[in-house]
């Protein structure tokens, strides 16, 4: 079965489920559906940074501090960020990745998903799939924010970085 292909749920403003379809179809009728962004960190909490393939449905050849994908049909948020996290990751044995918050992503041109927000502790040798990934490293964080001026990065994924940049800092009362 193509991604293309991949039965999603669809979900309305509120997250709920009002019907499926295939992933394709999804994207192109911009149907509402679930998402999942996990920010991987190394023992040393650098973060893992991606450079998408140029044949991936959305967002091609473009960077990411996020892994994940999208949810399946029937799928929890949960158990669709440790299936994309290792997938992705090329790893298995992860821990179950922290749940942080959920945000209604829509860039206006059609593309809208409800997309949770984890984070989990790669401490494991990685090998992200080649289909998936065309370059990766472990970052830090000052080198992540001096390369958001320089790469391409995924519209949704500095949504996610910036709300969980902005959620952190109301953690630690900034």
């Amino acid at each position: 079965m193509s991604a293309a292909d991949e039965i999603l749920d669809i979900v309305d403003e509120n997250d709920r489920v009002t019907g499926q379809s295939p992933r394709g179809e999804a994207y192109a009728r911009g149907l509402r559906h679930r998402c999942v962004f996990i920010q991987a960190r190394d023992a040393e909490g650098r973060l893992f940074v991606h450079r998408r393939t140029p044949d991936k449905l959305v967002f091609p050849s473009m960077y990411d501090m996020f892994v994940g994908g999208v949810v399946g049909a029937g799928e929890s948020y949960d158990d669709a960020a440790l299936r994309e996290a290792e997938e992705e990751l090329g790893v298995t044995g992860l821990p179950r990745p922290e749940y942080l918050f959920k945000f209604l992503y829509d860039d206006g041109a059609g593309r809208t998903w409800w997309s949770a927000v984890y984070q989990v502790r790669c401490e494991l040798p990685v090998s992200p799939q080649t289909e998936e990934v065309a370059w990766h490293d472990f970052l830090s964080e000052d080198e992540v924010e001096r390369r958001l001026r320089e790469w391409e990065w995924v519209p949704d994924g500095l949504a996610a970085y910036e709300r969980l940049k902005a959620y952190r800092a109301g953690l630690s009362g900034a």
